[in-house]
């Protein structure tokens, strides 16, 4: 069933959403239905399919939160959506896909387009030559004539597209701006825009339509008149006041003018006035941040302003990261370095309607102020209107003891605005060593993982379910003690857990035992080595019916010998915690399904399984453990299927070319891998001498990574399999055809972009090299040339079978399954 899903919607939504269905699916979750009333061909059973997609680009809490935001307000103020004209002909198809996705959850923006390129042509053709004044177009009769025809064909191309995506769509042409003229003189039959008449946009929504404006304005005695669009979009979203108004571009946000990095966010009340002296803030950025500071002073400080590519609209909207460049009001944060220093009432305010021991009546707001006052040294943060909240107590700096936060609260509004994350950016630069607790019971909008995520470390107390949080705290033995005394519980007494952090140190780390069944191959011995390097992974047992009775080799942490366990014997062996099945396919299925039974008759407790061969990568109650795609699915997940070397490979270097691959004709991947992946097994494909001086094709069609890739990404994917004459590493040159015209330096931002923060993805310049490769726990990603044309990519990647094609992907996916911080024991330089 599930498989069929994939397939349908694949189908019905070319580009946005097959990029989004090649990301896995998880469980079934029914969303908020978010439609207010009007009518919609979508299905309950279809939403719910294309939210559960939402999932995989962010985790289900933001996608969540995201969609009951965008569905409390009235369906015409969710957004207003600006296309320029290049979009229109530069990325049509994607642009349709996106909308189609948006309103298949049943959100409804309004779309305004542009067409000034299109005109320019048409202009050219006709020898009238455009006038500029001012970045104003001037325009004559002329002028006009043709750019009524020319909004009318791209109204009409965009409704076609959309139709032919199953999305109903109404073109808007005319009818919704009224204007005067902006100077008759100097412009000629340009307008500035006096009114806007939201009937039409209205019905159409009613109609379960998406409206597609252009902007065109009449005066009230009916004279057309030319707005640009850019005006005609600020004006539209003044008097609907949406949550979000969109820019669309080709560039995909604005860029700083000195590192070229891309500005990911941008609050204007705290950073308008210095950004505006930046040198190189000038011409059309200056121009752009100026107009959003004008709209969005007019509009609810909810209100934002994106900007963004048609192919990162979704992300841009269903995720805290963002895509594209977020422009908002923000708010202006600030810092009292005493109680007296601040609005008592302000304070009240924000404690009783956030504070879970002011709700409940365990303190009062009055006890809790005078407790603060006893404190030596207080730090306190706030924002304007008084959403966010954090209160730090400082100790005696002689004493070396760290900071304790004492409190950080804040509003659903500030949550979905980020605001927490700019206070605690400030906390942390204030701050080198901090505490802090969180209730167990406490269910705040600042969830337990958002702590997680911030933290070096944490100490749980099962007492009282609370955990206390650390980050800075250098020293082991001191962290313990520090922290057990924070936690309120005796100093020296193992009752508490530990989390390892990304920033690699903990204290009393956890432990948890591995099982591995198929110890004998490469394979089998790279993980054996990952693991006696984890500071969290023990060993435990090593089966292996060839090797049965001899000790294991290499393997330091404790001695073991080879043993060759059956089935049966599994829930014997009760500390296991994993089993790492490195078995032929076709050979995992018994292990499985003993393990399955032994927990259904309470034998035994459930055990993570990772399986290592192709038998489960089809399977949909399985997680695809890729986790550079499917993080969130392989949190605390307990099957397991690692993906195939070359699949691995394949998909890195296809995946973000996703939302632009030509849907009429197939990528192909050319495949070279050392003879290590031909496993132990002689066989002509790893004897060396038939491949000496030699390049061996095999399996050319229909080879079980084609049928894999092409399912997890959702398209058909060509690959042509060879092994050459080295032991160890994949070479893969992969051809891309596109669906519309890109440069070499397009393709590489879109990969850099999508692999950012990624630390076993390396993106480079130039083409990738196996011997560089080879040994190393990531894969490098490179060559980004395109055909003249434009139409073509081709993308080379380098991986090491046995690693990141295998041992290293499993501890990664350990880790993220046991809970432990997804790179621990594997080296990443």
């Amino acid at each position: 069933m599930l498989s069929i899903v994939r397939k349908t919607t694949a189908k019905c939504l070319p580009n946005v959403s097959r990029h989004l269905v090649s990301k896995g699916v998880a469980q079934v979750h029914r969303p908020l239905l978010l439609h207010r009333g009007y009518q919609t061909d979508t299905t309950s059973s279809e939403k719910d399919t294309i939210v559960k997609l939402l999932y995989n680009i962010g985790s289900r809490k933001e996608v969540e939160q995201y969609l009951r935001h965008f569905s409390s307000v009235e369906s015409q103020k969710f957004a207003v959506i600006k296309v320029g004209g290049a979009v229109l002909t530069d990325e049509l198809e994607t642009l349709a896909s996106a909308l189609t996705f948006l309103h298949r959850v049943g959100l409804y923006p309004i779309v305004l387009h542009g067409a000034g390129p299109q005109l320019n042509r048409l202009l050219e053709e006709a020898n009238v030559e455009p006038q500029y004044d001012e970045g104003i177009r001037i325009t004559d009769a002329k002028t006009l004539e043709i750019a009524r025809k020319v909004f009318a064909a791209e109204n009409l191309k965009l409704v076609d597209a959309l139709e032919r995506h199953g999305t109903k769509a109404r073109p808007i042409p005319g009818g919704v701006f009224v204007a005067d003229y902006l100077d008759k003189e100097k412009y000629g039959l340009v307008g500035q825009i006096k009114s806007v008449n939201k009937d039409a946009i209205e019905s159409s929504i009613r109609a379960g339509a998406l409206p597609i404006l252009t902007s065109l304005a009449e005066t009230p005695d009916g004279q057309i008149l030319n707005v640009n669009a850019d005006v005609a979009a600020a004006e539209l979203a003044t008097v609907l006041e949406p949550l979000k108004i969109v820019f669309l571009n080709e560039k995909n946000g604005l860029y700083h003018g000195v590192t070229g990095k891309k500005i990911d966010v941008i609050n204007l009340d705290e950073e308008y006035e210095d950004l505006l002296k930046e040198s190189w803030v000038r011409y059309g950025t200056k121009l752009k941040i100026k107009q959003c500071k004008e709209l969005l002073d007019g509009l609810p400080r909810s209100s934002s302003v994106a900007i963004i590519s048609a192919g990162h609209l979704h992300k841009e909207l269903f995720t805290d990261s963002g895509a594209g460049t977020l422009i908002r009001r923000g708010h202006k944060l600030f810092k009292y370095d005493g109680l007296d220093q601040v609005d008592p009432d302000k304070l009240r305010r924000i404690m009783e309607a956030e504070d879970a021991e002011i709700q409940t009546g365990e303190t009062s707001v009055a006890s809790y102020i005078r407790s603060l006052q006893q404190k030596k040294n207080v730090t306190i943060y706030t924002d304007e209107p008084g959403q966010v909240l954090a209160i730090v107590s400082r100790g005696d700096a002689d004493e070396g003891k760290p900071a304790v936060l004492e409190k950080i609260l804040a509003t659903k509004t500030a949550v979905l605005n980020n605001v927490p994350d700019n206070l605690w950016n400030i906390i942390r630069k204030d701050f080198d060593c901090l505490t802090w607790r969180v209730n167990k019971t406490e269910d705040g909008h600042l969830d337990r993982s958002w702590h997680f995520e911030r933290a070096d470390g944490s100490l749980r107390n099962p007492k009282d379910g609370s955990t206390t949080f650390f980050y800075g705290v250098l020293d082991a033995d001191k962290a313990s003690q520090t922290l057990s005394q924070a936690a309120k519980m005796p100093s020296g007494k193992r009752s508490y857990s530990t989390f390892m952090s990304r920033r690699g140190f903990a204290t009393a780390t956890r432990q948890k035992n591995v099982g591995l069944i198929g110890a004998r191959g490469y394979t089998g011995r790279e993980l054996i080595n990952i693991i006696n390097a984890h500071p969290n992974l023990n060993l435990t047992h090593v089966s292996s019916r060839e090797l049965e009775g001899k000790p294991l080799e290499g393997y330091t942490k404790a001695s073991l010998n080879y043993v060759n366990l059956k089935p049966e014997e599994l829930k014997a062996q009760g500390e296991v915690d994993a089993w790492v099945l490195a078995l032929p396919n076709g050979v995992c299925a018994p292990f499985v399904n003993q393990v399955e039974n032994d927990v259904k008759a309470g034998q035994s407790s459930d055990k993570v399984l990772v399986d290592l061969s192709a038998d489960y990568r089809f399977d949909n109650t399985w997680a695809y453990g890729l986790p550079e795609f499917n993080r969130d699915q392989l949190k605390g997940a307990t099957r397991i299927a690692n993906p195939g070397c070359y699949a691995t490979g394949a998909q890195m270097s296809l995946r973000p070319l996703l939302p632009y691959l030509d849907k009429a004709s197939a990528p192909t991947v050319f495949g070279v891998s050392g003879y290590s992946g031909a496993g132990t097994k002689p066989s002509p494909k790893n004897d060396p001498k038939v491949l000496h001086d030699n390049l061996l094709p095999y399996s050319l069609v229909n080879h079980i990574h084609e049928r894999e890739v092409s399912y997890q990404l959702g398209t058909s994917v060509n690959f042509i399999p060879h092994v050459a004459a080295w032991f160890q590493g994949i070479s893969l040159t992969v051809n891309v055809p596109l669906s519309q015209t890109m440069t070499s330096h397009n393709i590489k931002e879109i990969f850099e972009e999508f692999y950012q923060g990624e630390k076993l993805v390396k993106v480079i310049d130039g083409e990738t090299f196996v011997r560089d490769n080879s040994g190393k726990h990531f894969v490098r990603v490179g060559g980004f040339a395109v055909h003249p044309d434009g139409k073509r990519a081709v993308i080379t990647a380098t991986i090491d079978n046995l690693l990141k094609g295998a041992a290293t992907q499993a501890v990664q996916n350990l880790n993220l399954a046991l809970g432990f911080e997804e790179y621990a024991g594997i080296p990443l330089e």
